[in-house]
């Protein structure tokens, strides 16, 4: 037997079993199954102690029964007699009734003696909550002794076991009994497991091999081989993921890519020279590194990523600059209209009489910077793609329209990715293959990403961080508005923002809705079940409608805020209603902007000093977190109110408690990681490596994540074809063929 075969060939006759493993779990082959891991180890020698129960779920313990008792009932249905046999079992923790219903008498009189009290053994089965108590209904039960001391009916199981018994992710007409017996059979049988980690590495990390780690993390004697095996395949995991991206980053630096060096172009002097504030020493150091990586002759390839309101866009500028001072143009692509025209405007105003190239008044050194959006009419678009074709734009901001076929650049050297979590693989892709030769890259996030994501998911990458904030950046309170408990709190909430405006400041309150019965895009980075937090659940029905735009706009206005300026802002709206507000909000001409999410990223009005987040349980922690940065941008200090009607003491309440006890958004990263798995964190889009982790968990796997990294680099500085670790080679070639390496090949 291989680990090719079928896994029909280890369950003999039991088409039940074999059916639930093929079709439940889709484990097709005896490979398969035995990489089907245990999630954890119940010790059969003494009572669990570490048992949570939650409703509904499946709980294997071990437990003792201390009473049985044999009722008889009759059946409703039937109108005939049944047999109930009611146990209750006792664990270090909670206790359970355990309950059989039986038809025939002389069966209930052989389980409750099977269950004799006294006895040990395994119980499994769905929890319930039941007049207070918790209730295992018909449960499987696998029983190790009497308790008189004889051994049990199962002693023969229990003595293979030696102490441990590993409990697997399941499906239905399965225990993990029945597998663990299937796996003992394989591990017997088979041959030809082949090992990927050269023996060389597994000496210098001190790892078993595969067959051995195996048997450890199946059949382990003690829990010391547990951890050995999982660090074994947990690291033979990092190792082919990094080996990839190491390989990629390879083939990166040897394509061949125009070097931007600035030329005689003074554009970018002439700007510092205007700039009204000083660089920050983050600001300065990652300009430098991105000055002398452009300068190469291979595409830069960056990821950075810093804090809401750490001045990325200023050092994506002054790379940009550095480009057309090269005689090329330079792309920002964002993902939103509302985003992509604050980043024009933005960078207008910045440049002054540097952005007036080919008008009146514009400076000496001039460049152009062109706007293209979808919704622009026909005579504005063309305009925008003519001085994108001929080069008179040395700057280009735009949305998805840029990657069109019919947009044409005259000499694109670099492209500026904002938000880049907001794009897929392939529309990335189609940028920058615009270009004539391989344009440089720069994509940067404003949600702080923990370093093993980045050295996981973006290892492809080369990773700069902004942490420190601009002067001028104001403290940002935060705290959330109870109202399942303080429901008199949103009276005040609405007070607070009237104190702001009779002040003479400004104010968002963002709703996770248009209108009431319609889920907006904002709601989709939290949990599935936002008061569960678990994950795959099906998303329950709120206890009262949503917060919408559309309602609560007017409610302001009658109500609250009479008398305050109020306009809303949202998706919905026309480019120019979205635009005219936006530029109205910024003069000062609206007080309270009641928006969705489109005010999430760089939107950037120093004079809002409040933002009011309704239902904000239905935002995910990085969502949250970005909404924040919007106030506080102008030096005055900054408030953020989280409104909710979560109650106490759930996971909802967890992540908005998190959001108001830190502005440190790289720990809020680690939180949301810690509850959301980085597939999610980081969007469908870019969790191109989120079928592949198995075993490995970026956050508590770091050191073994940093070992592979440096153990990748060597080995491929010794060997660039793995010629001498031909298993590992062809694990690597896998990936890197597999859809997941897309997303690397395109990112």
């Amino acid at each position: 037997m291989t680990p090719d075969s079928p896994v029909a060939t280890v369950f003999g006759r039991s088409t039940t079993k074999r059916k639930a493993v093929e079709d439940g779990l889709g484990l097709r082959t005896v490979g398969e199954l035995l990489h089907h891991f245990p999630r954890r180890y119940v010790r059969t020698t003494e009572l669990s102690e570490d048992v949570t129960p939650e409703e509904g779920e499946m709980v294997t313990v071990v437990g003792e029964v201390a009473s049985s008792q044999l009722k008889t009932f009759t059946n409703r249905r039937t109108n005939k007699p049944g047999h109930r046999v009611e146990v209750r079992v006792v664990t270090q923790g909670p206790e359970f009734t355990a309950t059989w219903f039986l038809p025939h008498r002389t069966m209930a009189e052989r389980e409750q003696a099977r269950m004799a009290v006294g006895s040990r053994g395994l119980f499994s089965g769905k929890v319930q909550r039941f007049n207070s108590r918790w209730q295992l209904a018909q449960p499987h039960v696998v029983i190790f002794g009497r308790g008189d001391g004889e051994g049990g009916p199962d002693e023969t199981l229990a003595a293979s076991l030696k102490g441990l018994m590993p409990v697997y992710p399941l499906t239905a007409k399965l225990y993990s009994w029945d597998l663990q017996k299937t796996v003992a059979v394989a591990l017997d049988l088979v041959s030809g497991v082949e090992e990927e980690l050269p023996e060389e590495v597994r000496g210098r990390h001190d790892l078993p091999d595969v067959m051995t780690a195996l048997r450890w993390i199946h059949a382990p004697d003690d829990m010391d081989q547990v951890h050995a095996a999982r660090r074994r395949f947990r690291f033979a995991e990092a190792l082919v993921l990094q080996l990839v991206l190491a390989r990629r980053r390879a083939a990166q630096r040897s394509l061949g890519a125009q070097a931007r060096t600035g030329g005689q172009g003074r554009l970018l002097e002439h700007f510092d020279a205007r700039l009204p504030f000083d660089l920050t020493a983050g600001q300065r150091k990652v300009g430098a590194v991105l000055e002398a990586e452009l300068a190469r002759p291979h595409p830069m390839n960056r990821l950075l990523q810093g804090e809401v309101g750490s001045g990325k866009t200023v050092v994506a500028l002054r790379a940009m600059l550095r480009v057309v001072d090269s005689g090329g143009q330079a792309v920002l692509l964002a993902p939103t209209e509302v985003l992509a025209q604050q980043h024009h405007r933005s960078i207008t105003a910045m440049l002054g009489d540097l952005a007036g190239g080919g008008m009146l008044g514009g400076a000496e050194d001039a460049t152009r910077v062109t706007l293209l959006t979808g919704s622009m009419g026909r005579a504005q678009r063309q305009a925008a793609m003519l001085d994108i074709a001929t080069g008179e734009a040395g700057i280009v901001v735009g949305t998805h329209a840029l990657l069109e076929d019919e947009v044409t650049f005259f000499d694109l050297g670099l492209v500026v990715v904002d938000e880049q979590h907001r794009f897929g693989v392939e529309q990335r892709s189609a940028l920058t293959g615009k270009a004539s030769s391989p344009p440089h890259v720069l994509v940067m996030t404003a949600t702080p990403i923990p370093r093993t994501v980045a050295m996981t998911v973006f290892g492809d990458l080369e990773t700069s961080v902004l942490r420190e904030l601009p002067a001028g950046r104001a403290p940002i309170a935060t705290h959330v508005a109870p109202l399942a408990e303080q429901p008199h709190w949103e009276e005040r909430v609405w007070q607070r923002v009237a104190e702001e405006v009779a002040a003479g400041h400004q104010a968002y309150v963002v709703c996770p809705r248009i209108v009431g019965d319609e889920q907006e895009v904002g709601e989709s980075d939290a949990p599935a079940d936002p008061d569960s937090g678990a994950e795959g659940a099906a998303p329950r029905a709120p206890a009262q409608p949503l917060t919408a735009v559309e309602d609560l706009a007017p409610q302001l206005r009658a109500g609250p805020l009479a008398g305050v300026r109020v306009e809303v802002l949202h998706g919905r709206l026309s480019p120019e209603e979205k635009d005219t507000v936006m530029r109205r909000f910024a003069a000062g001409e609206v007080d309270v902007l009641v928006a969705t999410t489109v005010i999430e990223v760089g939107v950037d009005v120093a004079n809002a000093t409040t933002i009011v987040v309704m239902d904000a349980d239905r935002f995910g922690i990085s969502q949250l977190h970005q909404l924040r940065g919007r106030v506080g941008r102008g030096g005055l200090p900054g408030l953020c109110l989280l409104v909710t009607r979560a109650e106490a003491q759930t996971p909802a309440r967890e992540r908005l408690a998190a959001v108001a006890a830190t502005t440190d958004g790289f720990e809020l990263s680690r939180v949301d990681l810690e509850q959301r798995r980085e597939g999610d964190v980081l969007g469908a889009d870019q969790s191109g490596f989120r079928s592949s982790l198995v075993t490995l968990r970026v956050l508590r796997d770091e050191r073994t994540i940093v070992a592979a990294r440096e153990e990748a680099e060597r080995l491929l500085e010794a060997d660039p074809d793995l010629a001498a670790a031909p298993v590992l080679a062809q694990r690597v070639t896998q990936i890197e063929a597999s859809a997941s390496s897309d997303y690397l090949e395109k990112a």
